[in-house]
């Protein structure tokens, strides 16, 4: 039977975590302590560099044919609110975008019902279009699995397909929880989390990067964060594909899970999963706090809890603001840049793929 000590002269050694380690550190109530760990560690790997992009998201639409209990964003054609953007107006945000010199554009939005496989194509030709500097960020690997239904093509041909036509690179939202127990009353209507690691395996086959998420914070234990955890850590020992891991906060507002929200939940615990994730997950180089749902004030802290990367200027984000994220829907890199400071690290801008483009 571990103890905190022992675990941390595992650390100190570089020596790989169990999971029996990592339920130690999140059972710990020494939370400085854990920070502590986590900060050596992340400065191992980062030094005091923290990194962030110039970026914009374009949710194209929140028409959904799932109705997944913890969201706020998904509408059905009828309800009030829905709505599916056009390709003009889809190039006029990324035109805005290019103009004030960003380097992604994020692009995830709901399985819409009537939608061809051709406009997901055209619309990232038409980002394409307008910058061939934009590294697109496209699609969850939920949305690459329904778009393999809807083209009748396997998964390996959809990515190629999407790749051609301007895909540059994946976000990681859609993990949730990957324990079928959890996701079978979290969203029993999404693909299982078997599903999601096998799409992002093949995203990786094909020489694209993606990032990682998990959902927590509503009816998860740690037990579940810790096997959600392990799985990605396998996977990125096979593929090395996973850019950054983001533990995602349960926002609990305008959704069917807000009574369920975690006791544990609340700004100790995301410094607490930001910390252990950045002690067990050894094979990934960045652990992110994202700020418009973990909230400005806990993600400039979590710089001292192995956090080395704060996402970017983002730009009128709506998923997380529908479910009550009380963040900005956007911030301005000299804003992101005396956060970095403030907190005593390095500001390094990045572009998608983490080449380093400027430090402040």
């Amino acid at each position: 039977m571990n103890d905190i000590k022992t675990v941390t002269e595992k650390i100190y050694s570089n020596k790989r975590l169990s999971e029996e380690d990592a339920l130690l550190l999140f059972e710990c109530e020494d939370l400085l302590k854990i920070g502590e760990l986590a900060s050596f560690v992340n400065e191992r790997k980062n030094g005091k560099k923290v990194f962030f992009n110039v970026n914009r998201h374009i949710n194209h639409t929140n028409i959904c044919v799932n109705q997944c209990k913890f969201c706020a964003f998904s509408k059905t054609a009828d309800a009030d609110g829905a709505y599916c953007h056009d390709l003009d107006e889809i190039k006029r945000r990324a035109e805005e975008a290019a103009n004030e010199g960003a380097t992604e554009i994020h692009i995830v939005g709901g399985l819409h019902p009537d939608l061809p496989f051709e406009f997901y194509l055209e619309m990232l030709r038409t980002v394409r279009s307008v910058s061939s500097k934009l590294n697109i960020k496209a699609f969850t690997a939920v949305e690459i699995d329904y778009l393999a239904k809807i083209s009748n093509l396997s998964l390996s041909e959809t990515i190629e397909t999407l790749k051609k036509a301007g895909l540059g690179s994946l976000p990681g939202g859609g993990a949730e929880i990957l324990r079928k127990e959890v996701r079978d009353k979290l969203c029993p209507e999404k693909i299982s989390g078997e599903r999601w690691l096998e799409v992002m395996e093949h995203v990786h086959n094909a020489d694209l990067k993606s990032n990682a998420t998990m959902l927590y914070g509503h009816i998860e234990t740690y037990e579940d964060r810790i096997d959600h955890m392990c799985r990605l850590r396998e996977l990125q020992d096979k593929t090395k594909g996973f850019q950054v891991f983001i533990p995602l906060t349960f926002q609990s507002e305008n959704n069917l899970l807000g009574h369920l929200k975690s006791p544990s939940s609340g700004g100790i615990d995301d410094l607490k999963t930001v910390a252990v994730a950045r002690l067990y997950l050894d094979n990934f180089s960045n652990i992110k706090a994202y700020w418009v749902m973990m909230g400005e004030k806990i993600a400039q802290t979590a710089l001292h809890f192995g956090v080395n990367d704060l996402d970017g200027t983002v730009v009128d984000e709506k998923i997380g603001h529908d479910a009550g994220a009380d963040s900005p829907t956007s911030m301005k890199i000299d804003d992101i840049v005396n956060m970095i400071k403030k907190a005593g690290r390095i500001p390094v801008e990045r572009d998608t793929l983490y080449n380093e483009l400027r430090t402040y």
